[in-house]
């Protein structure tokens, strides 16, 4: 199987959905951009679908589109395999399907997440969608074993540089790893981490992310009062140019094939597209 042309960066961000028809000329100047700077994917956040890939995989040449993710709960799929063969003949290997079974508060639907996804795949291959062409958000050894047999490989969320050392492991070599790493482009350790713990917020009542930190050997006192810095220096790159880099490559070092570089910002506005600090970004990478 070969893996997805996604170069060694990419960026993650919920706000390159392409929801809004009025902000699609907006995105898809920000995708060429992103291209321009020599991102080789984006990770497009927030439970995406196909469709939102779709303006800006208009927009670029080369870069990689990816669902990061879309739940198996929210869409059907015979609808996404429809979705994905008309993509695929108008501008084919360009796009990937990111996807994952979320969380039990977020899905009422949710059920045997495993089974679910199992099922899920059976159709996609009975719809003809190549498991080459599709990535697992996987966080287990389970599904991160289904991610090697039954996809390109995986796209776990909020870890951390051990977390993907085991993927890899899991994995063998020959699969996509692509995890997503959160950055805070701030130098001040208390702004820095005040910052990453609101955003962390809402994931420490997720049991799925809790449960990975507690396998990795952070403790119950890790997880209380928004994160301890322990917990939050692991997950969140943040610092200078330097630190950032050296973290973004711990994660390669790990076993890392592409790291997928969420912005974080303190009091960011809606819709708001960080690219000031994708431009820092791209910068401080090459």
């Amino acid at each position: 199987m070969v893996k997805q042309n996604t170069a060694r960066h990419g960026i993650w961000s919920r706000e390159l959905r392409a929801e809004d028809p009025t902000r699609r000329g907006e995105l898809a100047e920000a995708a060429a951009e992103l291209e321009e700077l020599g991102f080789g994917a984006v990770w497009l956040g927030g439970s995406s679908a196909v469709r939102h890939a779709v303006p800006l995989i208009e927009a670029t040449t080369r870069l990689t589109v990816a669902t990061g993710i879309q739940s198996i709960w929210q869409y059907e799929a015979a609808d996404t395999a429809a979705e994905y063969a008309a993509l695929e003949a108008t501008h084919p290997g360009r796009f990937l399907l990111g996807l994952g079974v979320s969380h039990a508060k977020l899905a009422d639907q949710y059920r045997r997440p495993y089974s679910a996804m199992v099922a899920y795949l059976d159709a996609l291959d009975a719809a003809g969608v190549p498991a080459e062409r599709r990535v697992l958000a996987a966080l287990g050894p389970k599904m991160l074993r289904l991610s090697r047999d039954r996809a390109a490989g995986s796209h776990p969320y909020l870890v951390t540089p051990e977390h993907t050392a085991e993927a890899r492991e899991a994995l063998g070599e020959g699969r996509l790893l692509a995890p997503e790493l959160k950055v805070i482009l701030e130098t001040d350790p208390t702004r820095a981490r005040t910052t990453a713990r609101d955003h962390l917020s809402f994931y420490l009542g997720l049991p799925n992310y809790t449960n990975t930190f507690l396998r990795l050997g952070f403790t119950e006192a890790d997880l209380t009062d928004g994160g301890s810095d322990r917990l939050i220096d692991a997950v969140y790159a943040w610092g200078d140019e330097n630190r950032i880099r050296a973290r973004v490559d711990e994660f390669h070092a790990a076993g890392a094939d592409h790291v997928a570089l969420q912005v974080i910002e303190a009091g960011a506005a809606g819709d708001a597209l960080p690219r000031e600090e994708w431009r820092r970004l791209a910068a401080l990478l090459n």
